[in-house]
């Protein structure tokens, strides 16, 4: 009579080593992203960009600040401590020279016409994308900056014609951001799996 011996379970794969200084920055921004995206809300619940003050309100459970005061000062708050992380991250990215495999070149621009290696298509993808919303975050920082103070800033504020420009502008950076954060989570879920995104924050 034999005994069955039971089968042993196969060991979990390792985390990917993430650098300390990678986790807090993501850890940084997604928290004062958020913290952004709903006083945001808030601010513009005062007056709708579209539409004058009779335009579209977001319900309330998604704004922050409960009055426009409020969420001015969340907002204000949150982006320096967005603007600064990107700074540091930046000099990092540069003095580490990480961005020689973060951000698109030619080779990638090239493998996503004529490749036939998935893993590199996606690779070339995700830099590619990476690398296209720099400009994006710099045009929602300005802007931000522009309509924080207007005066002080008034080079900046004038690039954009007018209040409305601006406030358009501003505004419409913000889903390509959230946009930015799926499509950039969705192709780390393709190169490297769900442990590819737990190692940016455990």
């Amino acid at each position: 009579m034999t005994s069955a011996i039971p089968a042993k379970r196969p060991k979990s794969l390792p985390l990917p080593t993430q650098s300390r200084l990678a986790k807090i920055f993501h850890w940084t921004n997604l928290i004062s992203l958020f913290v952004m995206l709903l006083s945001g809300l808030q601010i513009y619940n005062a007056n709708p960009v579209f539409g004058g003050r009779g335009g579209w309100h977001f319900p309330s459970f998604l704004t922050l600040g409960g009055w426009l005061g409020g969420g001015r000062s969340w907002h204000f708050a949150a982006m320096w401590f967005y603007a600064l992380n990107l700074l540091w991250y930046g000099l990092y990215v540069l003095i580490s020279r990480r961005w020689q495999r973060r951000y698109a070149s030619g080779s990638d621009v090239k493998a996503l016409r004529v490749s036939q290696n998935a893993k590199r298509k996606n690779y070339a993808l995700h830099r590619v994308v990476y690398t296209a919303i720099i400009p994006i975050l710099i045009l929602s920082i300005a802007s931000g900056l522009a309509m924080y103070k207007p005066v002080q800033f008034y080079g900046l504020y004038s690039l954009f014609v007018n209040w409305q420009t601006l406030r358009t502008v501003h505004f419409i950076t913000v889903p390509i951001v959230i946009l930015f954060t799926f499509v950039h989570s969705l192709l780390a879920l393709r190169v490297g799996t769900v442990r590819l995104i737990k190692s940016m924050f455990i």
